[in-house]
């Protein structure tokens, strides 16, 4: 039975740096590899050293799950570690977001990291390995990042309940919640330049690493880095009320 890695987002970001950095590390015989950008996938497949599989499909179509969900029943592999890297935001006022926009945010972001979580888990064993890219912003209410910071917190609260109910079969779930990280991702979502205030940026390569240590110790939640530790502690003692306030007076938002 082949031994896999699947990693989702993996053109960019952290889920090409969780494809970098796993490489190697696991009984592994072949890399899923997910996105949309196949020529991204295909470059980076040239740099790893275990053989991947470049699978370029877009996880805001269903039918794309449905094809991935085929291919597992065809190939019907031990899956090691799936890491849900794939994400989609936009950042600006709810109502200047297109619905579209709003719908694709939950559909990757929840729908599909759901559903590729539920059709992957059949193949996987004993101290299997699931990491949900998250994100800070789970755990408060953001004003201008609305749906998205919703969609993080469903993330959050679907990756705990999920480790809870997987530890009898030794298969642990990790919540990785980073702060703000220097990827493509923002240049993307934050295109009208709403977020203005960037007190500390962190790069990919540091957080996943921090992340795999992480999972290997089977942690159900984690954020990486000092300060966003301090956010994280302070969203759980200050009214949400008062968060969101110092949220928009950072970001000169009214």
């Amino acid at each position: 039975m082949k031994k896999i890695i699947i990693v989702t987002g993996a053109s960019g970001g952290i889920g090409r740096e969780f494809a970098l950095q796993l490489d190697g590390t696991q009984d592994c015989d072949e890399f899923w590899l997910v996105a949309r950008n196949a020529e991204r996938l295909t470059a980076l497949k040239e740099k790893m050293r275990t053989p991947a599989r470049v699978i370029a499909m877009d996880l805001q179509e269903r039918g794309s799950l449905r094809d991935f969900h085929y291919l597992l029943e065809k190939e019907k592999p031990e899956i090691r570690t799936l890491v849900n890297g794939a994400g989609y935001g936009k950042f600006d006022l709810f109502e200047d977001i297109s619905v579209e926009d709003n719908l694709g945010m939950i559909d990757v972001n929840c729908r599909a990291l759901t559903v590729m979580t539920q059709i992957c888990l059949p193949y996987m064993r004993r101290g299997a390995n699931i990491v949900n890219v998250d994100s800070l912003s789970a755990f408060q209410p953001l004003p201008y990042v609305n749906v998205y910071a919703a969609t993080k917190a469903y993330v959050l609260r679907f990756s705990r309940a999920l480790n809870r109910e997987l530890k009898p079969k030794g298969i642990s779930v990790l919540a990785l919640c980073p702060y703000w990280v220097n990827t493509g991702f923002f240049g993307i979502a934050n295109k009208h330049g709403v977020i203005k205030h960037f007190d500390r940026i962190y790069e990919p390569d540091w957080v996943v690493r921090k992340a795999i240590k992480a999972m290997k110790k089977r942690r159900e939640v984690y954020v990486p880095g000092t300060l966003a530790k301090t956010v994280r502690a302070l969203t759980k003692v200050l009214p949400h009320s008062l968060v969101m306030r110092v949220w928009m007076k950072q970001q000169k938002l009214k």
